[in-house]
C-alpha cells in the first residue's frame, strides 16, 4: 500500500507542479466563471465551484505532505551520509531530527557558544547582512 501511494502521489505531485496544471485550473475556473449567466449565478453554480476547490485542496494537501516527507528524509538521509564520510565531522548529529524542539534548541544555543558571538563567523553575517 505504501509503495502504491508514494508512486502515485510522487506523479501526482510532479503533475501539478507542471504549468500545465496551472493553465488547467485557470481554464476550470474561467469556464466556471463564464457559465454563470447561464446558470443564473444559482446557488447550485456557486456550490459547484466550492465543492471541487475544496475536494481538490484537502486531497492536495495529503499529497503536498508526502513530497515533503520523501524530500525531508531523503536530505536527512544525505546529510547524515556527509556528516558519517567526513572525519572531523561530530558523528553526534545524526539522528538529531528526532529530538523535541527545546533539545534542538540547546543544541543550537551550545553550538552557538562554540563558535563565539563575536567570532569571524558574525563578521561575515554582518558583511552579508550590510549588502542588502
Amino acid at each position: 500500500m505504501d509503495q502504491i501511494f508514494s508512486a502515485l502521489s510522487a506523479r501526482i505531485a510532479s503533475w501539478t507542479g507542471q504549468p500545465l496544471a496551472f493553465i488547467l485550473a485557470i481554464a476550470t475556473v474561467l469556464i466556471w466563471g463564464i457559465t454563470g449567466p447561464v446558470f443564473h449565478y444559482s446557488d447550485t453554480w456557486q456550490l459547484v465551484i466550492n465543492t471541487g476547490t475544496t475536494i481538490v485542496t484537502f486531497l492536495m494537501v495529503f499529497l503536498i505532505q508526502n513530497a515533503q516527507n520523501r524530500d525531508s528524509s531523503a536530505i536527512q538521509a544525505k546529510l547524515d551520509e556527509l556528516i558519517r564520510a567526513i572525519d572531523t565531522a561530530r558523528n553526534d548529529f545524526i539522528g538529531i531530527e528526532h529530538l523535541t524542539e527545546a533539545e534542538l534548541e540547546k543544541i543550537k544555543k551550545v553550538l552557538e557558544r562554540e563558535c563565539g558571538a563575536d567570532g569571524p563567523h558574525w563578521q561575515v553575517i554582518d558583511r552579508l547582512i550590510a549588502r542588502r
